[in-house]
């Protein structure tokens, strides 16, 4: 998704239907209509008698062509409709990483570049991309007449806008760190001083991302609200070096090269939302779609908060045009969803693992079932600033009692797949050897036994936070159980609101204690599931992970340009991130959707976000002659 960052609360369902309008008014029709005239009466003088007699003709039947006014149904309104779960912490473009947030942000906008079908790397806004020779400077060509949905032009300096805001330390993105590569960018985003941060921007807006007219050379306007107005500004350019305060001071400050980095351009923290929307709406100006302007598929027509989004076809795409409206509600309750689509009330919903046996035992819903391989990894999350888990034996002894094949058969239903890795299966850096910190009773006693606490009796109060829902509840009461049985713990259940949930897993300040989330992929390269989550700075510190070590041996992965190597190095550093047990990696996801024989046209991907066919939107139809009867 993937691509998403996204993390993924457990729990959340995804749900989708179409909806049909009501009939339009008479329309004007042509038939033919038998008039009958009235009878003729004719008077006969009879000579051999002199009376009068009345005759009366027959019935002259005459056709005449008259319009009358015949119903018929107005065209089928085609609308799917799609449960995303919990309402969205945020919608921002860059401040968002959940996978329900870039759900709605994939629809409204694209990047430079973006993922197709086989999840390969193509042309979005830039017609084309070109790399200097050892990789260290990239430069795009944008698309003539670009615009956003509402017909105002689109260019380069719009994207040079919202790259800088990403970077911009005010902005508090949760990306922010995955541009570092820029030169100027991480002494911008993460300067020790004022006066560091300075030099920064100054470094990033003059050099690290420059803007150019047509011929590549001219530069557009200094100020980007003038060269917003420029038709031409269609060139942008980047830089990479290291940071000048880099650790190896022979590589401090000098070219960096990011071959990989195109693919970066395709995430959403770079989509271009408008600057003076932002500043019109100032913090809750992605709440409306009156600011939320972009250049995707689909307009964002109306959003009621909690309750329903509404996305229709953009006609100012520079894709291919969608087929259908969309509809996105918020239900976080799957066994509602679940009863919702039986009553053919969605066309699609998530299938939870609690309705599986339900579904395979019901021929009818059995055939609608669509079950495919997915992008994510879940892990059960040890804050590590916080006791006990800032020791890595407390880590290990957890991890180690925790009955993960167990969990997927009986709490899961076969829905997913044990791991002790990071990188999911059918992703470039899989390691299919690794089988430390499995479950193990006897090792995870010992564990504990090793620890600076010594045994259980010593532990602090251990308290497991989870995104509340009646589903969540019984699953989470397993959980604890299972540490109760093998260690001995008593585990304190801590529900929170889903969206409360979100924003709390967010921040290394609020992240509770011990709580799941997962890791879904943005795009399939192993720079993405390590250097962008584990670097010091990026997600992993939101539990307090922090290794330099690690971060050289990432650094040193993400430069080289020999594909082997490469791929050698990343090998090393998932070996060294489990070496610390910074979590318990638990199972690897697969999507699970129910799915109505009326919707066409989606084809289904590892990196969904929210629905079937999430890649590419626009190839999804509604067949209305499979439609039940009202």
């Amino acid at each position: 998704m993937s691509s998403k960052k996204l993390s993924v609360a457990l729990g959340i369902v995804v749900i989708l239907s179409m909806l049909l309008s009501a009939c339009a008014a008479p329309t004007p029709q042509v038939v033919e209509k038998i008039v009958e005239k009235p009878v003729e009466k004719i008077v006969e003088k009879i000579v051999e008698k002199p009376v009068e007699k009345i005759v009366e003709k027959p019935v002259e039947k005459i056709v005449e062509k008259v319009v009358v006014a015949t119903a018929v149904p107005a065209p089928v309104r085609k609308v799917l409709r799609v449960n995303v779960g919990g309402y969205p912490d945020i919608i921002d473009p860059q401040k968002s990483s959940f996978v329900g947030e870039i759900s709605h942000l994939q629809m409204i906008y694209e990047g430079l570049t973006k993922l197709n079908e086989k999840l390969e790397t193509v042309a979005a806004s830039a017609e084309k991309w070109e790399y200097n020779k050892d990789a260290s400077e990239l430069t795009f060509t944008l698309k003539k007449d670009l615009k956003y949905s509402d017909g105002s032009p689109l260019n380069a300096a719009r994207f040079k806008f919202s790259i800088m805001r990403n970077i911009n330390p005010a902005t508090e993105g949760e990306y922010a760190q995955i541009t570092d590569e820029i030169k100027g960018a991480p002494e911008w985003r993460a300067g020790k001083d004022d006066a560091a941060k300075a030099a920064g921007q100054k470094m990033l807006d003059t050099e690290g991302i420059t803007i150019f007219k047509a011929d590549g050379k001219t530069p557009c306007a200094a100020k980007l609200t003038d060269a917003y107005k420029e038709a031409d500004c269609s060139v942008l350019k980047l830089k990479f070096a290291y940071p000048t305060d880099y650790d190896d001071k022979a590589l401090a400050g000098k070219p960096r090269p990011a071959p990989y980095f195109h693919t970066v351009m395709s995430l959403w923290v770079t989509y271009p939302a408008k600057e003076e929307n932002i500043i019109a709406g100032k913090d809750i100006w992605w709440t409306t779609a009156r600011y939320q302007i972009g250049n995707g598929p689909f307009i964002l027509k109306s959003i009621e908060p909690y309750v329903k989004a509404v996305f229709t076809p953009n006609p100012n795409y520079a894709g291919d045009k969608a087929k259908i409206d969309f509809e996105y509600s918020y239900i976080v309750d799957s066994a509602v969803a679940f009863n919702a689509y039986k009553n053919n009330e969605f066309d699609v919903v998530g299938l939870a693992a609690e309705d599986y046996q339900v579904v395979m035992a019901d021929a009818t819903l059995k055939q609608e079932a669509k079950i495919y391989p997915g992008s994510c990894t879940f892990a059960v999350m040890f804050h590590q600033l916080k006791e006990p888990f800032t020791d890595p034996k407390v880590r290990q002894a957890f991890a180690q009692a925790f009955d993960r094949a167990t969990w997927v058969k009986d709490v899961l239903r076969g829905l997913g797949a044990p791991t002790l890795t990071w990188i999911p299966p059918g992703y470039p850096g899989y390691d299919a050897n690794e089988k430390r910190w499995g479950f193990d009773v006897a090792a995870a006693k010992k564990a504990l036994s090793e620890s600076k606490y010594g045994s259980v009796d010593k532990l602090p109060p251990i308290k497991l936070t989870f995104s509340d829902s009646p589903r969540n509840r019984t699953r989470y009461e397993w959980l604890a159980a299972e540490w109760k049985k093998h260690l001995g713990v008593n585990v304190t259940l801590d529900p929170v609101e889903s969206t409360t949930y979100t924003a709390l897993t967010k921040d290394i300040k609020t992240a509770p204690l011990a709580f799941i989330l997962g890791w879904c992929a943005d795009y399939p390269d192993p720079q993405n599931w390590l250097s962008v989550y584990w670097k010091t700075g990026a997600f992993g510190e939101r539990i307090g992970y922090s290794n330099k070590e690690l971060d050289k041996l990432m650094d040193q992965a993400d430069a080289e340009p020999d594909a082997k190597k490469r791929m050698d190095l990343y090998a090393q550093a998932q070996k060294m991130l489990t070496d610390g047990v910074p979590v318990a990696f638990a199972w690897n996801n697969v999507n699970t959707y129910m799915v109505k024989p009326w919707v066409t046209g989606y084809k289904t991907y590892p990196q969904e976000h929210g629905f079937p066919g999430s890649v590419a939107p626009w190839t999804i139809d509604i067949d209305v002659a499979k439609l039940p009867k009202k």
